[in-house]
């Protein structure tokens, strides 16, 4: 057959070549003489089955019964009974014969004993599915015999074929005739073609050709009897051979058993009629009948039992045969959610189905459905969506996002609940990665500039959240105008704690689209207040982030560092970080000097004069090497922070205090200086303006940080090198090995000699803890601290007498020559204690 068919496509028949489907494979077993093959169609590919019937004389009985079956398809119509599409009937010659064919196009559908072999359900799984297909056996027949008063004739197991969504549907119509017996006069045979049906299948009267007796009998007495055949054959297993047969009952269910019997009645007039076989059978009670048969009349139900029974569907859907769950059950779950009879929970009995598709079918089957749930005004349905965008956000492409869910979405922003506006926010999590740059920058960001002051704090904590995890997103434009002000400007001056710890960790996350200059003057000024936050997490927070910021800037700093020291190692000049390379000279001077003197006072060879003129020579040139490379090496020290467009105090003073020494007032007052190696030399960008929300926030920590001036501003430069307390009492002590005994041990003197007072300084400068943000001094004219007058001599005291005299000139504080702006010096410092023992015998 199929090789004749695959003839006639090739053109020996014209009226095939006109029919709007292709014919596919055929499969291996119809009712009567019928071929039933696979198909798809022309227009759109969608698929079909295609029946076909041939003859080679135009007037075969065959021919006849079939055309018989055609009309009466296209003309009855019911769920249950298979759907009629198109039909054709084609004559084709070869030599001298002629052979006609015709050739029905019904809905997809496949023989029912393959489907029963396809499935492989057992037990109770088995029982339910076949119960429901008797059922809609049962209907279609019921609707044949008392609706239409038509006798089908031949129901058995080759009359039922099951579509795609797996329900059973009656065919094969060549024997269905009008029951005649009201007709009295009516003598010939009622079914005309009730030779076709195989006597396995007859009741008696039928099998005797007893026209009388049938139409006496009710109008389903022979389709009862053929129902009672097709239950033997679906729970045996196998097809009927003879009538005998069907009187083993071994494999009849027990609830169906007498039922069954009271079909295959052997008086016609007793049989039972299909009507009543559905409505009282105790078999066709279960759950898949019942839930089915609640989602058919769904539309007849109330909003309470409606919420009772999409609440209970996603446990019983567990329970029900998987194949008719996603096959049956989950196209009427849609279809219902659609169309709007089924509640808001339905939702999730839907999203709990389709988890059991393959990604291929859910997009098919169950996507299409909740891109148009969007659209719904329905909140609660809404809500529904939202609470689960993340069981199927990942499965939707990035243009139906853009261009059909965010628009619905997007009116949840400003829903007068903050329930639905705090889900619509969160929704975005999902959302927002499928946006374009358009809708991100045009839109989103407008909606979450409101929401960052929204009146419920949970809302601009989470506006804050979702900022950071989408920043990613933005492009860097986009990023440089809204981060910033968003995290610092409102997060962290929130009122509500957790929205200022939300910002403090959004910084954090988001701290590689940060550049120096802004950690350094927008982001470090802002967190570092929160170290005293009122509430114990957001301090934690700070902390973190604290450290997290200053390893950035570390590392840059060491990154430039080293980019210096090459380019400057021609010159000699340390590697040591910051500052660090100007104390080692000062170190290494002072170090040099000790063991000058102490060679000089051994050798005795030089005098006092010229042991003071070599001491007063070595220390100004070493004042003017240091202010040389303070001038030159201030591009490189301060790279650091000239990459910042700001000067640092706190971390000079603390590099200062933990070296333990004094350094002298520089000559020239301390700018803000840059290297041709950073990017301090350009001057820092504005804030963009923008219609976000955020580009329009005036950054009032530029116009704070503008206003402190670094804390520098108070250091006054000064004309000329003016000589300080210690070089005081380095002249002092130039004259102190003349008046030492000479009987006194030279190892000792030469112990004395050494900078003791210098270690001393540095611990009692370490013990001071609160010497580095001590008060700022007065602005008159300060003295040196704790120096004593000329004319006190210390009798104890050696080097009284040749100690050289005071300068003249009035010296800054040592505060402000160790960079700490207007604080006020500390009680003790290391100065002081050099000139503990000194005089200047005067």
């Amino acid at each position: 057959m199929l090789k004749f068919l695959k003839g006639v496509v090739g053109g020996s028949g014209a009226g095939l070549k006109d029919l709007p489907y292709n014919i596919g494979d055929p499969y291996p077993s119809a009712w009567g003489s019928w071929s039933h093959f696979r198909g798809t169609s022309k227009d759109d590919g969608s698929p079909v089955s295609i029946f076909s019937l041939s003859g080679s004389n135009p007037q075969d009985g065959h021919l006849a019964a079939g055309r018989n079956g055609v009309k009466r398809l296209r003309t009855v119509r019911h769920p249950n009974i298979l759907s009629f599409l198109h039909s054709t009937e084609v004559e084709s010659f070869d030599g001298s014969s002629s052979k006609v064919t015709i050739y029905i196009v019904t809905e997809p559908v496949m023989p029912l004993s393959e489907k029963i072999k396809e499935l492989g359900l057992e037990g109770t799984q088995r029982d339910e599915y076949y119960a429901w297909g008797l059922h809609q056996i049962a209907k279609a027949v019921s609707f044949l015999n008392n609706d239409c008063k038509l006798v089908h004739g031949n129901v058995c197991l080759s009359s039922v074929v099951v579509t795609q969504t797996l329900d059973w549907k009656l065919y094969a119509f060549d024997v269905l005739s009008e029951y005649d017996g009201a007709n009295a006069t009516a003598t010939g045979p009622m079914l005309q073609y009730e030779w076709l049906v195989g006597s396995q299948y007859k009741p008696t009267e039928l099998a005797k050709c007893d026209w009388a007796t049938i139409r006496k009998s009710p109008p389903w007495a022979i389709d009862s009897w053929g129902l009672g055949c097709l239950i033997y054959e679906i729970f045996s297993g196998m097809k009927l051979g003879k009538t005998e047969e069907l009187r083993n009952t071994a494999s009849i269910p027990k609830s169906l058993l007498p039922d069954y019997q009271r079909l295959l009645s052997s008086m016609p007039s007793r049989r039972l009629n299909t009507s009543k076989l559905i409505e009282n059978s105790e078999y066709f009670q279960n759950k898949l009948v019942d839930t089915i048969h609640f989602m058919e009349i769904l539309s007849l139900k109330d909003s309470v039992e409606k919420d009772t029974f999409f609440r209970k569907l996603p446990n019983l859907a567990e329970q029900l045969p998987r194949p008719i769950v996603l096959k049956k059950l989950l196209p009427l779950l849609a279809s219902a959610l659609e169309f709007g009879s089924a509640a808001a929970p339905a939702l999730t009995a839907l999203l709990k189905m389709g988890s059991w598709l393959s990604a291929e079918e859910f997009s098919l089957k169950v996507l299409p459905t909740i891109v148009k749930l969007f659209a719904s005004n329905d909140r609660a349905v809404r809500v529904a969506l939202l609470q689960h965008i993340d069981q199927f956000g990942e499965s939707l492409s990035a243009q139906v996002v853009d261009e059909q869910v965010y628009p619905h979405v997007a009116t949840g922003f400003a829903d007068t609940s903050a329930f639905l506006r705090e889900l619509t926010l969160k929704s975005m999590l999902i959302v927002a990665p499928k946006l374009s740059q358009r809708t991100l920058s045009g839109s989103l960001l407008k909606y979450l500039s409101k929401l960052q002051v929204d009146e419920e704090p949970a809302i601009r904590t989470n506006t804050t959240i979702l900022l950071g995890n989408i920043a990613s997103y933005l492009n860097e434009g986009t990023r440089k105008r809204v981060l910033i002000n968003a995290f610092t400007v409102r997060a962290l001056r929130d009122t509500f704690s957790p929205a200022r710890g939300a910002g403090v960790m959004a910084l954090c996350a988001t701290s590689s689209y940060y550049d120096m200059t802004e950690i350094a003057t927008r982001i470090l000024p802002n967190i570092v207040v929160l170290i005293i936050d009122p509430d114990s997490d957001v301090r934690s927070k700070a902390f973190q982030a604290v450290d997290q910021f200053l390893q950035i800037v570390k590392q840059y700093n060491e990154k430039g560092n080293a980019e210096d020291t090459s380019g400057a190692g021609s010159l000699g000049i340390s590697s040591m970080p910051g500052n660090a390379s100007l104390l080692g000279y000062v170190e290494n001077f002072c170090c040099r000097r000790a063991i000058l003197i102490v060679t000089i006072q051994q050798d005795g060879s030089h005098g006092i004069n010229d042991l003071e003129n070599l001491c007063v020579t070595i220390f100004f040139l070493v004042r003017w090497a240091m202010s040389s490379l303070t001038l030159k090496g201030k591009a490189s020290d301060q790279a650091p922070v000239a990459t910042a467009n700001s000067v640092t105090p706190a971390t000079t003073t603390a590099s200062t205090a933990s070296s333990g020494l004094i350094e002298t007032p520089s000559t020239a007052p301390v700018h803000r200086v840059s290297s041709s190696t950073d990017f301090a030399d350009q001057p820092m960008p504005p804030s963009p303006t923008s219609t976000d929300g955020w580009g329009e926030i005036e950054n009032g920590i530029h116009e704070e940080h503008d206003s402190d001036k670094d804390g520098w501003d108070d250091i006054e430069p000064l004309d000329e090198p003016k000589p300080s307390s210690a070089l005081a009492n380095i002249q002092a002590a130039q004259k102190r090995p003349v008046s030492q005994p000479v009987s006194q041990p030279k190892p000792q003197a030469s112990t004395s000699l050494r900078p003791k007072s210098t270690v001393k300084a540095a611990k009692d400068e370490d013990d001071d803890l609160w010497g580095s943000i001590a008060a700022a001094p007065p602005k008159s004219a300060s003295r040196p601290l704790n120096v004593k007058t000329a004319g006190a001599v210390d009798d104890d005291d050696p080097w009284a007498a040749i100690a050289a005299p005071p300068p003249t000139t009035k010296v800054k504080p040592l505060s402000a020559g160790r960079g700490r702006g207007n604080r006020a010096a500390a009680p003790k410092l290391g100065a002081q204690r050099i000139n503990r023992t000194s005089s200047t015998g005067m």
